[in-house]
This record gives C-alpha cells, sequence and structure tokens, in this order.
C-alpha cells in the first residue's frame, strides 16, 4: 500500500443546487493523482484566471502534463476515434424490462467478480461487472439493514433509522472501489438484483449480523447461508449489542404462530436423462414427450434436407443452437456456455441436461420454430441427503444413483426448494421405492436435518435408515462415522 499526501488548495463555495467542494491536491506513492491521469489523456485541466487563488497549488504542473499529452496524441487526444466501450446501465430505477433480460445469465454465471462503484447504504450498493460489461444496483441478500439517511435532489433531508450510519461508513469502510465477488438470487420489481458479496472470500451479510448492524430476514431461511446467519445473529442479540439494545424475548403465547404441519405431496411423473452428482438429476416430463419426439424429428429431417453451410452459424455464450451430438451424430436442441478458441464450444443440451465440448462445424442455427417449446429437462436435487466429503465415495454413489435411475420413469415430489434449485424425493415407479432413502439405507449417502415441522416424520425415517447403515457398517460408515474425520480431535485441520 502506499502512503497518500493530501493538501487542500480551497475550497469551493457552493452554487446553485451543488453543496461545498473541498478541493485538493493528492499524491500516492510521491505521485501526483491528477498530474497522472491528465498525463495519460484520462483528463483535462480546469482553465483560471491568472489573478485566480482558487485552483490547484500544482496549476502550472497540470498545464505541462496536459501539454505533452496533447502533443503525444494520449488518451482524449489521440487523433484517431476512441474506441466504444459500451455498457449496459441497469442501475436505473424502474428500468425492470432490461434488468430482467440479464438475470437467468447472472444468475447462471454463479459468482462473477465486480467492483463497488458506490455505497448506498449498509446493504445497497452499486456495482460493475467487467465479464458482464453491466452496471447494476445489488442488494444484500438474507438481512434487513438500518437505512442511512439520505439527502434528496430538493436539498431535504431525510433521517435514516438508528445504526443506519453506522452500517453505511462499514460497508464503505470494506467495500467502496474494491474488487468483490456475487452471487445473484434474484430481482426485485425495481430492476435492483438481490443475492451475497463476498469480499476476501467473506460472506458481507454475515460481516454486517456480526457487528449487529443487520438481523436476519426470514427469506434467508430458503438460502444455503441460513445456518451461518443464524449463528452469527446468536451472541450479538444475546449480548444486546447495537440493532438489539432494545431487543425483548417473545413471550410465550407469541409462539402460538400457525405453520404449516402437513406436508404438501403433488407427484410429478418424469423420465430421468442425466445423473450430474452423487443427489441430483435432470428429467424430463413424461407428459411432454410425445410432443418434443415430434419436434427433434421435424428438426432432424430439417438439417438433413438442407444441412448448414460450414462457418455460417458463429456461436456466442448464451445461444439457443443445434448441435449434432458426438455419440449418435443425430441433432438436438442446445445452449452455448462457453466458446472456447476458434473451433471448441461447451454445450449444455437443453432437453437432456447433458454437457459436451463440441466442434463448431457440428453446430447450427435454431429458428424460432424450435426456439419457443420450452427446455424439457430439467436439473432436480435429492431432498434430506448430500454426499460425504470423500473423492471415492461419492463418484461410488453418482454411480449408483445413475443404476438406479438414468432412463427410468420416477415421480418426484418437491419438498422444499433453495434459491431456484429444486429438492425432490424421487419415486421409482417400478420398485415403488425412495431413491433417496434407499441410497442412505445403502451407506452411500448422508442425512441433512430440515426444520420445517412439515418435515420431521420424513426425515425423521432418513434418519432411521442412516443409523441401520451406521449399525451394519455399510460403505462410508465401514469404519464408523464418516462425518467424525474432520474433527479437530483428529488431528484435522484446513
Amino acid at each position: 500500500l502506499f502512503r497518500s499526501q493530501v493538501v487542500i488548495d480551497y475550497i469551493k463555495p457552493a452554487e446553485n443546487s451543488f453543496p461545498e467542494k473541498t478541493c485538493a491536491t493528492i499524491n500516492s506513492g510521491g505521485i501526483n493523482v491528477a498530474e497522472a491521469l491528465i498525463s495519460k489523456g484520462f483528463a483535462t485541466v480546469l482553465r483560471h484566471r491568472q489573478d485566480d487563488n482558487q485552483r490547484s497549488s500544482k496549476y502550472d504542473d497540470l498545464l505541462s502534463a496536459e501539454a505533452r499529452a496533447n502533443k503525444n496524441g494520449r488518451g482524449l487526444h489521440a487523433k484517431k476515434e476512441a474506441p466504444v466501450h459500451r455498457v449496459a446501465d441497469l442501475s436505473k430505477s424502474g428500468d425492470h424490462a432490461k434488468a430482467k433480460q440479464f438475470l437467468p445469465f447472472l444468475q447462471r454465471a454463479g459468482r462473477s467478480h465486480g467492483i463497488v462503484e458506490f455505497v448506498a447504504s449498509g446493504s445497497r450498493l452499486r456495482l460493475f461487472l467487467p465479464k458482464d460489461t453491466c452496471l447494476l444496483t445489488f442488494l444484500l441478500a438474507g438481512i434487513s439493514c438500518p437505512k442511512a439517511s439520505q439527502v434528496t435532489r430538493s436539498g431535504q433531508e431525510l433521517p435514516g433509522d438508528a445504526y443506519g450510519e453506522e452500517a453505511l461508513a462499514f460497508t464503505k469502510e470494506l467495500c467502496l472501489q474494491q474488487e468483490v465477488e456475487v452471487e445473484v438470487d434474484g430481482m426485485d420489481k425495481a430492476g435492483n438484483f438481490i443475492g451475497w458479496l463476498f469480499i476476501n472470500g467473506k460472506n458481507h451479510s454475515v460481516s454486517l449480523v456480526e457487528e449487529a448492524l443487520a438481523s436476519v430476514h426470514f427469506s434467508a431461511d430458503k438460502s444455503k447461508y441460513a445456518t451461518v446467519l443464524h449463528n452469527a445473529e446468536a451472541g450479538p442479540k444475546s449480548r444486546r449489542e447495537k440493532i438489539w439494545a432494545d431487543y425483548e424475548e417473545p413471550k410465550a403465547q407469541e409462539e402460538t404462530a400457525v405453520e404449516d404441519t402437513e406436508r404438501k405431496v403433488v407427484f410429478s411423473e418424469m423420465i430421468v436423462t442425466e445423473v450430474s452428482s452423487p443427489s441430483s438429476f435432470w428429467a424430463q416430463s413424461v407428459e411432454t414427450g410425445p410432443k418434443l419426439e415430434e419436434l427433434l424429428a421435424k428438426l432432424r429431417e430439417e438439417l438433413e434436407a438442407d444441412p448448414p453451410l460450414p462457418g455460417a452459424y458463429k456461436p456466442r455464450k448464451g445461444d439457443l443452437c443445434a448441435a449434432r451430438f458426438s455419440a449418435d451424430q443425430l441433432w438436438y436442441r442446445a445452449l452455448v456456455e462457453k466458446v472456447s478458441g476458434a473451433d471448441r464450444v461447451h454445450i449444455l443440451y437443453i432437453d437432456f441436461g447433458n454437457r459436451e465440448e463440441s466442434r463448431v462445424s457440428d453446430l447450427a442455427s435454431l429458428s424460432s420454430n424450435y426456439t419457443s417449446f420450452p427446455a424439457q429437462a430439467k436439473e432436480y436435487h435429492l431432498a434430506f441427503v448430500s454426499a460425504v466429503d470423500d473423492e471415492e465415495w461419492t463418484s461410488v454413489a453418482a454411480s449408483n444413483l445413475q443404476s438406479l435411475v438414468l432412463n427410468a420413469n420416477v415421480k418426484v415430489n418437491v419438498e422444499y426448494k433453495v434459491g431456484n434449485q429444486e429438492f425432490v424425493t424421487a419415486t421409482d415407479v417400478a420398485e415403488g421405492s425412495d431413491v433417496g432413502k434407499a441410497l442412505v439405507a445403502d451407506g452411500l449417502l448422508q442425512v441433512e436435518k430440515r426444520r420445517e415441522k412439515r418435515l420431521a416424520k420424513l426425515v425423521e425415517e432418513y434418519l432411521d435408515a442412516q443409523e441401520e447403515a451406521k449399525a451394519a457398517r455399510k460403505n462410508v460408515w465401514q469404519y464408523g462415522d464418516a462425518t467424525a474425520d474432520t474433527a479437530t480431535e483428529f488431528g484435522y485441520s484446513k
């Protein structure tokens, strides 16, 4: 880090609707920042009269730097036209339709790198995402954060909430002009994106909760960060710190809130087309299967009769296209996920869920006749289960799930959702058995508990199956409790 030196040159009085400004010369690492910007042609000098003292103490140096930049044709002074950098500004309030177009791409991207350009409050920021060339307003998910005071365009000051200024200062200090990572979960009605922001790998929603500058919002319970958020909140709440200073425990009679204790069962019959992990798979609806077959048959007939010209199709990330599957050389609908070099493309077959790296020559453009029919493959995750943290057993569990369900008909019931992911119980139509519970009983998957009362009975059945597998020392339990190997008493550390 460079030590910066600030010399205040003058104070510009308030005028029109602009507030008073303090103007200064800033030196960082021995370099005048303003002079450096001007010398590269990124800025120009404000002209002053000779008798005007309201100017930079390095005014002559700035003029010399501008003259050099002009002579060398740098930046603003270049003779040729400056390259056009198009940035989609999604931060304008009310432009919901434009923001909605970017939402699916940002959600599929997982973690995206960004730069914090402005901090409006503890949980509201403006970000620039270089890879997606967009500017957006980002709201931190999973928390309720006090608002800071605001000044309207007319100059009226709107008071903020208690600890709103502290929350704003905390977020500014950590995030402003810093590189961050974000996961986009959704979007509100105003076109603001909602999700999780990570600074140096730390979830900033969790940091605000730990500092008693935010509380956990009920929506956090649907996220994968629910446990860590509630744990972070417990300490400050018990110590009555900051926003919890006047907190009172709810009275006993208030705990009689009505909760949905009935588990909803609405089965959908699917055929499994791809197994993507030990506890997740892709499946098509049996009901719409004939329509898909008819659509693909028509697509293949059309492309066989009029083959695509080599080089006619230029794939771009996010495109829907036709792709020739390497295993059977037949045409299917696909989504371009990544373009690697001039001739290699990573694609997802949207009606089956499988992926492969394909040649550009095996792709073709897809007409609107084939894009309006929705993607038929959907990814599901087995409810209440997860794989153990062991590469070998993860592979064995995935192989067993594949042998149980691939190309088989299953009935799925959505038990709960986490973000956009649906967690289901899957029943083999032929055998009538619960697939997830069967893998737990074979000692290949472990049980993840849920707190919902409506799921308590089902979770208990899964736990009973796990205890039987442990007692019989099946597979991952053959040497005892596999989850205990990471305990500190075994000398494990990361």
